[in-house]
């Protein structure tokens, strides 16, 4: 009885939580695949001394657009292979960026 709605008896649609990260691009040599070097600060528990690590995933860009070195954001979703299960989000280019990126 929790998952429906008293009013209209109808179910409640859950909505699901999609992870999301930013990273680097480190990797573009797949077709429609870059590598993105996520680099977070994790605390050692006994000391709280912190420390960087990196995590590379796998992210399916479907109009290979991203280069090496491009900041770049994505997000969880359904396996696309056996290693693929993040999604670029695609980001227009702010004016002054475009200047920036013409020079």
């Amino acid at each position: 009885m929790e998952n429906q709605n008293n009013k209209n008896n109808q179910p409640v649609k859950r909505q699901v939580i999609k992870r999301k990260f930013s990273g680097v691009v480190v990797g573009d040599k797949m077709n429609k695949t870059r590598v993105v070097s996520v680099e977070s600060v994790k605390i050692y528990p006994k000391y709280e001394k912190r420390y960087k690590t990196n995590k590379k995933f796998k992210v399916h860009d479907e109009k290979n657009q991203y280069k090496v070195g491009d900041k770049v954001q994505f997000v969880e979703c359904r396996p696309l292979s056996k290693d693929k299960r993040w999604r670029m989000i695609y980001q227009e280019l702010n004016t002054n960026e475009k200047q920036i990126n013409a020079n």
